[in-house]
């Protein structure tokens, strides 16, 4: 196997999605996948991983920095890909801390272990280190919110993150920028619109949806419905990162978005007419069920990524639509 890749948060959901996804693309790499086994890491989502010969688990805190010294030693790593967090940001608002220390120290360690393994110096790579990559996954929780219903997120939108999660977040994007332009290491960050697909913890919007309507529960909407996010399918997220470690531009960020605009109240009732056809509740329909309950505090009204850069520089395009995607999503939850 020609390197070792150390992947970051691989049991959460869209690192569970991206590790089977690149074992099997790769198999000249050995891929590490590196998870502390939060709430929201779950093994059996890499189940399938377990029986190939490039793929290597280990139980870990991103934080920790003699294990990530000892990780770097024994396996001559020679690529990061850096999915692990704390994402949700309720939790953000109930325990910041958590996001601090996971979000900020954890990048921190990661990256700077990285530079002391790679590089001899500020802007001097070891010989035979030329080829290693530190690439970052943020959020487009970082850029704040949108006004205007044409306005769309670009890498040269400035940061104004309003929540203790996407300003954790906001600080770990500058850590990996600072680690380039002072030290000169090879990095790359890429911000993401909100996923949804299959292997998603519960407590996020799409699985509660349907958690909540096959138990016949109540399903709660925040404020009024009409926060809009631009959904993209796990799958595409996941293709658009491997083409960015692999073709990406050192230094550079890259907006990854599915240009499917929906507010939340759309994406409830889309999931309820789905239900109704795969699965009809004994009595009345799912949307019978969508209870508005008090909004979350600091909620950003809408988010849009403008993908351009993406897609113009390096050729990524997403293969799946809202439509098409949502479908594969229920279904798989339906198994």
């Amino acid at each position: 196997m020609s390197k070792t890749i150390l992947v970051t948060g691989g049991a959460g959901f869209i690192g569970s999605n991206f590790v089977p996804y690149f074992c099997k693309k790769y198999p000249e790499y050995h891929i590490i996948n590196l998870d502390k086994l939060t709430y929201a890491g779950n093994l059996e989502n890499v189940q399938e991983c377990e029986s190939m010969n490039n793929y290597t688990f280990v139980k870990g805190d991103i934080c920790d920095r003699n294990l990530i010294e000892e990780l770097f030693k024994k396996y001559d790593i020679r690529g990061v890909i850096h999915f692990a967090a704390e994402s949700h940001v309720d939790n953000s608002i109930k325990n910041p801390f958590a996001f601090i220390q996971t979000n900020i120290e954890g990048t921190f360690t990661l990256i700077d272990v990285a530079y002391h393994h790679w590089m001899e110096a500020p802007n001097k790579v070891k010989s035979g280190y030329e080829d290693c990559r530190f690439h970052h996954i943020s959020t487009d929780e970082v850029y704040g919110t949108l006004d205007f219903d044409n306005e769309m997120f670009t890498e040269k939108t400035h940061y104004a993150p309003n929540s203790p999660y996407s300003a954790s977040k906001a600080s770990s994007d500058f850590i990996v920028r600072a680690y380039h332009h002072t030290f000169g290491m090879n990095t790359t960050t890429s911000n993401c619109s909100n996923n949804y697909g299959p292997k998603q913890h519960s407590e996020k919007l799409i699985p509660t949806i349907i958690r909540k309507c096959l138990a016949g529960e109540n399903i709660p909407v925040y404020g009024n419905g009409k926060n809009i996010r631009d959904w993209l399918y796990v799958l595409d997220h996941c293709k658009a990162i491997d083409l960015i470690f692999h073709k990406g531009v050192s230094g550079e960020t890259y907006n990854i978005g599915g240009r499917n605009e929906r507010n939340n109240i759309t994406i409830v009732e889309t999931i309820c007419k789905i239900l109704d056809e795969k699965c009809p509740r004994k009595e009345g329909k799912y949307s019978d069920l969508i209870t508005f309950v008090q909004d979350r505090a600091g909620h950003d009204l809408r988010y849009a990524i403008d993908a351009t850069k993406l897609e113009t520089e390096l050729g990524w395009h997403a293969d799946e639509t809202f439509d098409t995607g949502i479908i594969k999503t229920v279904e798989w939850y339906l198994i």
